[in-house]
């Protein structure tokens, strides 16, 4: 099982230049995540959780105050951080086994060992016998798995989950959010979800923060006491989504591109997933 990060942000303040003057996108944001915690995070556009996700990934360092993970500066990408994103990313002409392999291309150890592990985690998501089929052959949601387990293949103290499942259909998203329920709490480590889905950040979530736009700061944190797995349908999982959505005045709509020119993030990953 791998160690559970403790992730501390303190008085994170965020702008970007636009047209030459300062854009202020994150205000104030102030989160302490304990080990093992699954911390949901959502907002309406423009709010800056994408932002917020990729200064914890390690994609941008020009800020101010302090992202730290077990008390050390948070400084690029690190194999201690695991990401999947909205798009699986997988590489067409490798196999399910080789994909996931990639997220070990920089660990240490020798190839048996790093075998094992891949093994492990193609059972954990459930693809057991789908170590040969290529990513034509696979289900969107088959290659989120595939992306999950990649990222998780090296026991990274915290998951970072970028919209993971918003574009899969309706059945597909809530068996995977099922399965990636049971998936972090096989693995025992923290894990932060950024989603504009309501109903998918209470079902996932221990706390979930809703955050406010231009610029984005945090709105309020709404606890989810409930056990898991959890009921949809029960009225006090109905009462805290409706207490989040009331928030918002409405439920939120679809994300939108943020104000700065949008970058692919894989263009700046070191494969260090």
């Amino acid at each position: 099982m791998a160690h559970a990060g403790t992730l501390e942000i303190r008085d994170l303040n965020k702008q970007y230049e636009v047209k030459g003057k300062p854009l202020k996108v994150l205000e104030d944001i102030t989160l302490s995540v304990k080990p093992g915690e699954f911390v949901s995070i959502v907002g309406s556009s423009g709010c800056g959780k994408s932002t917020l996700l990729r200064l914890l990934i390690g994609l941008e360092g020009d800020y101010k105050g302090e992202i730290r993970l077990d008390g050390h500066k948070i400084v690029g990408t690190s194999l201690d951080r695991g990401i999947v994103f909205q798009e699986h990313r997988l590489f067409p002409w490798l196999t399910v086994a080789q994909n996931v392999g990639l997220g070990l291309l920089n660990a240490p150890g020798g190839q048996a060992a790093k075998d094992k592990s891949i093994q492990e985690h193609i059972s954990l998501v459930g693809l057991k016998g789908f170590e040969k089929a290529y990513p034509y052959q696979l289900s969107g949601g088959m290659s989120q798995r595939v992306a999950i387990a990649r990222a998780l293949v090296n026991r990274p103290e915290v998951l970072l989950l970028d919209e993971p499942f918003g574009a899969l259909d309706a059945l597909t998203r809530a068996h995977l959010q099922q399965e990636l329920q049971r998936i972090w709490q096989a693995e025992g480590i923290t894990a932060i979800l950024v989603t504009h889905d309501v109903e998918e950040a209470v079902y996932l979530g221990d706390r979930v923060v809703v955050m406010q736009p231009r610029p984005g700061r945090i709105k309020r944190i709404v606890d989810v006491d409930l056990a898991r797995p959890r009921d949809r349908g029960s009225y006090a999982f109905s009462a805290i989504k409706n207490d989040v959505l009331s928030e918002f005045g409405e439920a939120p709509r679809e994300e939108a591109p943020d104000s700065r020119p949008w970058v692919d993030p894989q263009s700046e990953w070191r494969y260090a997933w």
